[in-house]
């Protein structure tokens, strides 16, 4: 059975001691993929979709930074840290009908910063469907994934390019 970090002996969940661990550079990318539906790509001028609601691409750029942000109040285990920096790219790929949603997060503490990166993607992700619903509910978040790390103990590797 494996050791969860976050599990004490007795079953009880914690948050893990860092106190004794020194700051290094920190960073992690996570990409979220949408399909949207025809009508939703088809109101997309190329760079943006304006809704009701307001710019679809810089009403998620925002969401998710503030996301990224706010992660250690949404993940209860999770330790609050400084961000140096978190930038959200948002991607058409129309003739596949799809949406890329990049998440690039930059600390340097204590502990990694993968958990900030998909939350932003996550809610960036969020927030596309939540501007767009009102064209059509034709459309799903496919998958949220990490798609690199760096520092600390373990990194992951970026996929190779198509």
């Amino acid at each position: 059975m494996p050791e969860f970090t976050h599990i004490r002996v007795d079953g009880a969940p914690h948050m893990v001691d860092i106190s004794g661990k020194p700051p290094t550079v920190r960073t992690a990318w996570a990409r979220a993929e949408m399909r949207l539906g025809p009508e939703i790509v088809a109101a997309f001028d190329g760079k943006d979709l304006v809704t009701p609601k307001g710019s679809v691409t810089q009403t998620a750029v925002v969401a998710g930074i503030q996301a990224a942000k706010k992660t250690s109040e949404l993940l209860p285990l999770c330790h609050i840290l400084p961000l140096d920096q978190c930038e959200i790219t948002v991607t058409p790929d129309f003739p596949g009908h799809k949406l890329l949603l990049d998440c690039r997060v930059r600390a340097t503490w204590k502990t990694g910063v993968e958990m900030e990166a998909l939350t932003g993607a996550s809610v960036a992700a969020l927030t596309v469907y939540d501007l767009c619903k009102s064209i059509s509910h034709d459309m799903e978040i496919l998958s949220v994934r990490l798609m690199e790390k760096t520092g600390g103990k373990t990194g992951i590797q970026p996929p190779p390019s198509p």
